[in-house]
């Protein structure tokens, strides 16, 4: 990977900042404060987003709403230029992220791009939730960071540098195989105690299905008892039958004689209503004959109703003509008083303007007067008139209603006579149906006569029946015992199965459970004895071989910084120690310089290892040192010269201050901070 360009946007103090790196040695030059440490955190940002913990306002320049970062680098061949952006809200976060490949880009999520950055470096996957601890100790470390790790205690410098050389899954499978040994261990405890009983179940099933054998045999004998109680059930059950059906042929005649009575009672019945009929029938006939009708008597009513029915509408008419006349007086008799009213008031005439003369004015309102009371007389001469009509109106209404009155009753008695020939006809046929009843009645009464007779020969089966159903109630109920025998030993049988079914399956699954048992100790004694001491032995082996790796760099790098005679070395847990004459030197008790040093060395040394290691990764051709020479005094300065020439990596990016380290490289890039703002220079 080679570092091309990146473009900052409202970045710390960066407005619109573009920095090309060539390859080679690079020094990031200027004061203090003049903004180079922020060009790494950019590089960062742009590569791998926020990190987790860090907050946007680290990176968004004060008062902006918005801000990112571009980055463009080549690897294997190909550029690539990825964007982010940063956006505040109601706090700051990622706003928008895009990478290109060759030319083509694409809009993808935060996660999506962090994954992809990962495929492009090639860095392990592992890696992927390990924030961007790969990165940081192969390319860039600000130096503060490497101090800590060096005092950070022993457990937790392993842990941090088990994840940067990814063997901390030897770790994860030491611990994991523990938890699986110790549950392994539980399990076999309790299949142990599922399995105690499993031959005492064995004899007991054999006695289960001893006793079951006898109840089966017992069983058949008490079956075959029931058999021959059934059979002499049904014998009564059949005779008591044969019984019933001639009980119920005499059941049957006495309600054929009931209904025979019923029906000698409705034709008689019937015969008494038809001789009521046939006399109210004759004393119509006779009443109507007696009557005497006029037809021209109705046409003079009608006339007479027609004249009055004129007569009411003529003073109706006259009615709403007087209604009107008095509606139309009151509405003139109310403009009137109208115009009074505003005659009274009116100082000025409204169409002249000019003031209005009393006197005009009072003759003007007794004229007014004299119309208004001129109306009042008429409208109540026109009352008085209405009054009149409304008599002559009830008294037309009383003639109508006592004529019409005669008209109807004259039409009835019409209707009547004309009904006379229609009852003769109906007195006629009713005298014929009584007659027809009389013969019914004749024949049913011979008929409930021979049904008596037959109904008092059948009676005597009813004793019979009753012996038989206490003979068939004995039976039933020795057949009911020992029914009840056959279902409790049945019921106690299905019970000796099940229970011998539960415990066959109780037996087959404690004998499962105890092949699981023999696989379980297996795998526990495996495990505890065999796996875990070889993943020991591995992780021992590997972390070994590291420490020493990683020994003979730090000891190399340091050797070339300090010209003391220091004798320096890591101990197993990967701990820099540093002696004198044969006396350990306490890391607090160094010069600046020489602190400097151990954590450029450890640095150096660290990044070696993990290129080594894992020596696919895509950013082995890139190293970014940060203040590499702080406290460092001039003669140290000048090894740093022989230290980059020792590095030999295809592009170095040093942030410095020193003037001397200008010497040492082939390209600077100087900054400064003017109004608050960087820029380069």
């Amino acid at each position: 990977m080679l570092l091309k360009k990146i473009t900052l946007k409202n970045i710390r103090s960066y407005k619109d900042q573009e920095v090309e790196f060539p390859t080679g040695a690079t020094l990031l030059s200027g004061d203090i404060g003049s903004g180079k440490t922020s060009i790494l955190l950019g590089i960062e940002f742009a590569l791998f987003g926020l990190q987790p913990g860090q907050k946007g306002i680290s990176l968004l320049r004060g008062g902006e709403k918005e801000g990112g970062a571009c980055i463009e680098f080549e690897v294997d061949g190909q550029n690539v230029i990825i964007e982010r952006t940063l956006k505040k809200a109601k706090t700051i976060s990622q706003d928008y992220c895009s990478i290109t490949i060759e030319g083509e880009k694409k809009e993808i999520s935060v996660s999506e791009l962090k994954s992809k950055i990962l495929e492009i470096l090639n860095y392990p996957r592992e890696f992927a939730k390990k924030q961007n601890l790969l990165y940081k100790f192969t390319v860039y470390t600000p130096q503060e960071e490497m101090k800590q790790i060096i005092l950070q205690d022993a457990e937790t410098r392993m842990n941090t540098l088990r994840h940067v050389f990814g063997i901390d899954k030897y770790k994860k499978i030491l611990e994991n195989s523990s938890t699986v040994a110790s549950k392994l261990r539980e399990e076999k405890r309790l299949n142990e105690g599922i399995t105690m009983n499993l031959e005492q179940d064995k004899l007991e099933v054999v006695s289960k299905e001893e006793e079951l054998e006898s109840k089966n045999s017992n069983l058949f004998s008490i079956e075959k008892e029931l058999f021959v109680k059934t059979e002499k059930r049904k014998e009564i059950q059949e005779e008591q039958s044969k019984i019933s059906d001639k009980i119920s042929e005499k059941n049957k005649l006495q309600q054929e004689i009931e209904k025979t009575k019923i029906m000698i009672s409705n034709k008689k019945q019937n015969l008494q209503d038809n001789q009521k009929i046939i006399e109210e029938l004759q004393n119509q006939i006779d009443e109507l004959l007696q009557l005497k009708f006029d037809e021209s008597k109705i046409n003079e009513l009608d006339t007479q109703i027609a004249n009055k029915k004129n007569e009411k509408e003529k003073t109706n008419q006259n009615l709403l003509l007087i209604n009107s006349q008095i509606n139309s007086l009151h509405m003139n008799v109310e403009e009137k008083k109208q115009l009074e009213k505003n005659i009274s008031n009116l100082e000025i005439c409204p169409t002249c303007l000019q003031d209005v003369d009393a006197v005009y004015r009072a003759n003007v309102l007794n004229k007014i007067h004299s119309e208004i009371f001129g109306k009042n007389k008429f409208i109540s001469e026109a009352e008085d008139q209405k009054i009149v009509l409304h008599e002559i109106l009830k008294k037309i209404d009383l003639e109508i209603y006592s004529i019409e009155r005669e008209l109807n009753d004259l039409k009835m008695l019409k209707i009547k006579l004309q009904t006379v020939e229609e009852k003769k006809t109906r007195l006629e046929g009713v005298k014929k149906f009584n007659v027809a009843f009389e013969e019914d009645v004749s024949l049913l009464e011979g008929h409930m006569t021979s049904l008596d007779n037959t109904v008092a020969e059948l009676s005597k089966f009813d004793l019979v029946f009753e012996t038989k159903q206490k003979e068939l109630e004995e039976a039933v109920r020795q057949e009911r015992l020992v029914e009840i025998k056959v279902a409790e030993l049945k019921k106690e049988i299905e019970v000796f199965l099940k229970h011998v079914g539960e415990l066959k399956i109780k037996i087959k699954s404690k004998e499962e459970t105890k092949k699981k048992l023999d696989h379980i100790s297996g795998a526990e004694d495996w495990l505890s004895r065999k796996f875990i001491p070889a993943i020991s032995f591995i992780e021992k082996n590997v972390m070994a071989r590291l420490k020493s790796e990683f020994s003979n760099l730090f000891e190399k790098w340091f050797c070339m910084l300090v010209s003391d005679s220091f004798n320096v070395f890591l101990r197993d847990d990967f701990t820099p120690v540093v002696e004198q004459q044969d006396y350990e030197i306490d890391y607090a008790y160094l010069s600046g310089g020489e602190r400097t040093a151990v954590a450029l060395a450890y640095r150096l040394a660290l990044n070696q290892v993990i290129n080594s290691l894992l020596s696919k990764i895509k950013t082995r051709s890139l190293v970014i040192l940060d203040e590499p020479t702080d406290g460092f005094s001039e003669q140290q300065l000048d090894k740093i010269r022989d230290v980059l020439q020792e590095l030999n990596v295809e592009q170095l990016i040093i942030v410095s201050h020193e003037q001397k380290i200008e010497s040492f490289v082939e390209n600077i890039i100087r900054f400064k901070k003017e109004g608050g703002v960087s820029r380069r220079e």
